[in-house]
């Protein structure tokens, strides 16, 4: 059984910086893609951006140039540095993953609250 644990989220001002961490727990496959998505209340899920064969990368419009995703060093593991933080980047985050490269995320962490306020 692959847990993803996410850990990093938490309030901060505008303008601040927060790393989001994530590693898979239980027996490791070695995916082919992880990503974040986040929800605010009210909205939809989207997917905030993601890291594949572990080169290539995608990020939404709206964080491009704030948020950078890369691997933590460590098979099954991904990280999200989100700077410039905005208060409508408050949103609960969750990491997924997927096996390979035509399959959905099958995996998904718990999820882990953001919150940017003054």
């Amino acid at each position: 059984q692959v847990q993803l644990v996410e850990s990093g989220g938490g309030l901060v001002q505008p303008g601040g910086s927060l790393r989001l961490s994530c590693a898979a727990s239980g027996n490791r496959i070695g995916f082919y893609g992880m990503g974040w998505f986040r929800q605010a209340p009210g909205k939809r899920r989207e997917l905030v951006a993601s890291l594949a064969a572990d080169t290539i990368t995608y990020y939404a419009d709206s964080v491009k140039g704030r948020f950078t995703i890369a691997d933590d060093g460590a098979q099954d593991t991904v990280s999200l540095q989100m700077n410039r933080l905005k208060p409508e980047d408050t949103a609960v985050y969750y990491c997924a993953a997927k096996p390979s490269q035509f399959r959905p995320y099958d995996y998904w962490g718990q999820g882990t609250q953001v919150t940017v306020s003054s």
